[in-house]
């Protein structure tokens, strides 16, 4: 059974940071790229970070410059390092692979 397990969201003051981690259990987490979705309310959830098994990485434009996807193949987690945060960074994160498998989403709000 494929488990992912999003932890590290908040509230976050803007230009802070934070850490999101995806801890996946029951896959071969090496053999998969990883995405990062969010969505926000009343919007449509939508891809932030993609990086594939050799280490390939692909942003959104509007995270670009400002968030970084990393993966820890030994410890079968993903990663998203967010910088510079906006207000329009707010909504609940969410891993996941093969466009199936999905975490249960961590919440990251951006406010003053």
């Amino acid at each position: 059974q494929v488990q992912l397990v999003e932890s590290g969201g908040g509230l976050v003051q803007p230009g802070g940071s934070l850490r999101l981690s995806c801890a996946a259990s029951g896959i071969i987490f090496s053999s998969y790229a990883w995405n990062w979705y969010r969505q926000a309310p009343g919007k449509q959830r939508e891809l932030v970070a993609t990086i594939t098994s050799g280490g390939t990485r692909n942003y959104a434009d509007s995270v670009k410059g400002r968030f970084t996807i990393a993966r820890d193949n030994a410890k079968n987690t993903v990663y998203l390092q967010m910088n510079s945060l906006k207000p329009e960074d707010t909504a609940v994160y969410y891993c996941n692979t093969l466009q199936y498998y999905w975490g249960q989403g961590t919440q990251v709000t951006v406010s003053s």
